[in-house]
């Protein structure tokens, strides 16, 4: 690290935000780069700006915080440290932080007057923190032994792989796509550029539960198409796109000619429920060379096994490049491991998609 710390405050309010910016203002050894209001913001910061250090908040809505601190540990991993108050510090996403990566909580009280005598000694305190956690020289990957973490499946928790001379009846094609940070704002790219009757389009977005049904409704309201949440036996058909529930996998089954919707419980996929490894999977048992799949922005490896497969059994298979990736880790997986035929910038994958259906 150079002279001065670089930071990046990632907090859901704008009050805690500013609290923190004012505590560590004047210290010459800390230069702050930049707040966000929630991980999709600071995956976007931190791909534009490389800071050396976040300080990371514990609620949010669009995804939780330790979530978030396993992906940045295994992606591009850093010191973070989790500024909580009174009630927030010692709770399970707390702890959850610490087993994913993160190397302290530092307690935050509310509401702290800037020109006391407690704010000084918060700022004293936070400042050494900060600087002591900057001096760490090493920052492993989180192992399973040491950050009690769950285990890291494959889809054949699901399902079976797919059998590579299976022999698929020519059907009407689907499009599935596996996104992750930065997925809404990318998405509402994609889908806005797509016909009122493109093929029928699956989606699995790492989003928690409760979340998707909001986050559809606001697509629909984008799209020429018709969005929604996917529900056990909704059928994928033109004009339609579904969006996997979150905390449940989302699959396509052959029906006929065509395909519909399964909905599983288990356990999660690439550390994912849903997981995009699981639809590309059901996908490449399913439908074959009817299918095209799609890989974008997110951290992780999530979908990278799932895309191979599709390929293998005559996929057209697309991943978004990294001059547009908000973060270039799973569609970055996906190509190292062959699985993509195609390689394009976010406003050519819509027509890319529009190529491989004709």
């Amino acid at each position: 690290m150079g002279d001065r710390v670089r930071i990046l405050i990632v907090e859901a309010s704008s009050h805690v935000r500013q609290s923190l910016a004012s505590l560590l203002s004047g210290e010459l050894s800390i230069e702050i780069i930049g707040t966000a209001s929630d991980p999709f913001n600071a995956a976007r910061k931190m791909a534009a700006e490389g800071p050396d250090l976040i300080l990371l908040g514990t609620q949010f809505q669009t995804m939780s915080s330790a979530v978030f601190v396993s992906k940045i540990m295994t992606q591009f991993p850093l010191p973070i440290i989790i500024c909580a108050n009174e009630d927030d510090r010692h709770s399970q996403e707390a702890k959850n932080c610490l087993q994913a990566g993160a190397l302290e909580v530092f307690h935050l009280p509310r509401n702290i007057q800037p020109a006391s005598r407690l704010a000084k000694d918060i700022a004293g305190d936070l400042i050494r923190t900060i600087n002591l956690a900057a001096n760490k020289v090493v920052y492993k990957k989180p192992t399973l032994a040491s950050s009690n973490t769950e285990p890291k499946l494959t889809a054949d928790v699901i399902l079976p792989p797919p059998v590579k001379w299976t022999n698929f009846p020519k059907t009407d094609k689907i499009v599935c796509i596996g996104v992750s940070t930065g997925g809404p704002e990318s998405l509402k790219v994609v889908l806005q550029q797509l016909p009122a009757n493109s093929p029928g389009i699956v989606i699995v977005q790492h989003m928690p539960e409760n979340f998707t049904p909001t986050f559809a409704q606001r697509m629909n309201d984008y799209c020429i198409s018709s969005v929604k949440e996917a529900a056990a036996g909704d059928v994928v058909r033109r004009g339609r796109v579904l969006i996997a529930p979150g905390n449940r996998h989302t699959l396509v089954r052959r029906n006929g000619d065509g395909y519909v919707i399964d909905i599983k419980d288990g356990p999660p996929v690439s550390r994912h429920r849903p997981s995009a490894d699981v639809l590309f999977r059901s996908a490449a048992r399913n439908a074959g060379p009817n299918a095209v799949g799609v890989i974008m922005t997110g951290m992780g490896d999530d979908g990278a096994q799932g895309m191979l497969e599709m390929k293998n059994v005559g996929s057209y298979t697309i991943a978004e490049s990294e001059d547009t990736c908000v973060v270039f880790g799973m569609p970055k997986e996906a190509i190292a491991r062959g699985g993509v035929k195609v390689i394009t910038r976010l406003e050519k994958i819509a027509e890319e998609i529009a190529k491989a259906c004709k």
